[in-house]
């Protein structure tokens, strides 16, 4: 069973709308509502705006104010998923994977909406669902939590040690360590290496072909 994370490994949903401009406008609009102290300095300045919506849930848990927030950076998915660039050989090794007769899951910090949307128009959608798992209205269980591991692993069936998660930052790292996941990171970049490894992964590739490679010899 092979759990992926969804925004890196599988593509890059900000290629063209960034993440860092979303995050942005997600802290120009608190400001603009007069909430501009409600994140901390580093939070303003995050280039993640899923670090945003969970800084303000963890200050008002459930309010109007987070889900009013949480359908905009769902709009701005949206909005990216049309323009996601595919990581490169990421389709044909999730075509042979299922093919070979693997099950398949997705457990992402993003809208479950956006990753249908993303596989339906790459055709890619049989090879995963029923078995995406996204981000849910209890913003708290967010990776680096392991509670979409968990829903994949009980809904699939599936000991922890028998399954792979192949993820990209370091919040998957630490979600597939506490859910006992065997975890293989790809980064696209240095940079991505670089956190991947201070933040304690022994397997990190910079492309997925090697892995494509090594299933078509099976």
């Amino acid at each position: 069973m092979v759990l992926w994370d969804f925004d890196g490994p599988i593509c890059r949903l900000f290629a063209r709308h960034t993440a860092e401009r979303v995050a942005a406008e997600l802290v120009d609009w608190l400001a603009g509502r007069g909430l501009h102290n409600l994140l901390s300095d580093s939070e303003r300045d995050s280039l993640d705006p899923h670090e945003v919506l969970r800084a303000v849930d963890l200050r008002h848990p459930g309010s109007d104010l987070v889900t009013e927030l949480e359908e905009r950076l769902t709009q701005e998915e949206l909005r990216a998923a049309g323009s996601a660039y595919p990581t490169p050989y990421a389709d044909p090794l999730i075509r042979t994977w299922t093919a070979v007769g693997a099950r398949l899951a997705i457990t992402t910090n993003n809208s479950p909406k956006v990753v249908r949307t993303y596989l339906n128009d790459r055709g890619l959608t049989a090879c995963f669902a029923p078995h995406i798992y996204g981000r849910t209205t209890d913003l708290h269980l967010l990776k680096p939590d392991p509670h979409c591991l968990n829903r994949a692993l009980n809904a699939m069936g599936s000991a922890p040690t028998a399954a792979l998660m192949i993820g990209d930052s370091p919040s998957d790292l630490a979600a597939a360590n506490v859910a006992g996941v065997p975890f293989l990171g790809y980064a696209r970049n240095e940079r991505k290496t670089k956190l991947l490894r201070e933040a304690g992964a022994a397997w990190v590739v910079g492309s997925l072909e090697p892995l494509l490679r090594t299933l078509r010899r099976w």
